[in-house]
């Protein structure tokens, strides 16, 4: 089955009231022992969070805003899966597939997808212009939830081929970050007829015992900010990979209990001086919690993990197509340019960035676009 289907989201109010009656029903926790996030999200944010969402949160407005863009299915290897398709204005356009990653969704890339696909509207240059294509990952938001294992990131990469074949496009540019980066590079080894080349803002690598020697004061940086990730930030990722479905039952029941898995996260990855409403507004927090809360993905998304986490510290395959990576600074694994060329070895874009954390078109969608526009000259 190759049909495409336009689709549109049509939350029913019943969803929506069962939603508002769960919040008021949260039976809470007392606050931690500490001031601080270091035992988790504080308790008074989570209350004040939920207030917000129960009396003041408005889902049609985020719905409308999805609704006005082209949505469509279409079954891929069994699995429907949902994606955007904004097709620039520009006929000369380079068609671009981006992939999200978690606790994010599409949303990720909604200040971007303009810039992107119309740079003239933005004060860009038309020879910059993209067709875009965001698909939903498989397990998350509006596409299908996997019902036997095997939906693991090669074989998204593959399917994202697919998807860009049945849009019609023979040639194309690849970009993600998180999962999305992973995705991405399974691209860059198995669509390699099809896809001129990937970048991506969080690059996976593991430097050899020569590259760990003399190490600059940048490398030394990242290996910190790595190991305080694995020490400090990691439960959630040991959780999903090896016990998703236990962390789905009070994912899928509680609305809090979701979004403080998620926002959690967003306070920690986000370059936000502490806080993360200081570079994303509530609003925008809670429209990403609502594409996993509504569709009830807390334990679907948390698959990913169990069925692609281990490759990640496996033997990587190494990576001939030309290759960007954008280095963020609040990103949770950074590296330098010689560690990325040991796996990318056709690296033809690399920049440290200033601002910005693991959700980089979300933080920085200017930075962001300048970036893909950049690298993506390489491979016109």
């Amino acid at each position: 089955m190759s049909d495409i289907k336009p689709f549109r989201i049509e939350i029913a109010e019943s969803q929506l009231d069962d939603l508002r009656l769960r919040l008021k029903m949260t039976r809470w926790p007392e606050r931690a022992t500490t001031d601080d996030w270091s035992q988790g999200i504080p308790l008074s944010y989570v209350q004040d969070i939920a207030e917000y969402w129960l009396e003041k949160y408005d889902w049609r407005r985020c719905e409308r805003w999805l609704n006005n863009l082209p949505q469509f299915t279409t079954e891929i290897d069994g699995l429907d899966f949902h994606f955007l398709h904004i097709r620039s204005p520009h006929a000369h356009a380079q068609p671009l597939v981006l992939t999200h990653g978690w606790p994010g969704s599409i949303l990720e890339f909604a200040k971007v997808i303009g810039p992107l696909s119309d740079p003239s509207a933005h004060g860009g240059d038309p020879a910059d212009a993209f067709h875009v294509v965001c698909p939903t990952l498989p397990g998350f938001g509006f596409s299908g939830k996997p019902s036997k294992p095997g939906w693991g990131v090669e074989r998204i990469g593959r399917a994202w081929g697919q998807l860009m074949a049945r849009l019609g496009y023979d040639r194309y540019v690849a970009q993600g970050g998180d999962w999305g980066a992973v995705v991405t590079s399974c691209i860059g080894i198995s669509e390699t007829k099809h896809c001129a080349g990937i970048h991506i803002n969080m690059p996976i690598v593991s430097p050899s015992d020569a590259m760990l020697q003399n190490l600059t004061e940048f490398e030394k940086a990242c290996l910190a900010g790595g190991q305080y990730y694995w020490d400090s930030g990691s439960g959630y990722s040991k959780q999903q990979s090896t016990r998703p479905q236990t962390i789905g039952y009070g994912l899928v029941d509680s609305p809090v209990a979701q979004a403080a898995w998620i926002i959690e996260k967003f306070w920690d990855w986000t370059d936000s001086d502490g806080h993360p409403e200081n570079v994303l507004t509530r609003d925008e927090l809670l429209d990403n919690v609502m594409l996993y809360w509504l569709p009830g993905a807390g334990a679907s998304s948390a698959r990913l993990y169990w069925e692609s986490l281990s490759i990640l510290t496996q033997q990587q395959v190494e990576i001939t197509l030309p290759t960007g990576a954008s280095i963020f600074p609040h990103e949770i694994f950074r590296s330098s340019k010689r560690w990325i060329e040991e796996r990318y070895k056709n690296l033809v874009h690399y920049n440290v960035l200033d601002k910005g954390g693991h959700f980089a078109a979300f933080e920085q969608p200017e930075s962001f676009v300048q970036e893909l526009r950049t690298c993506f000259r390489h491979m016109r």
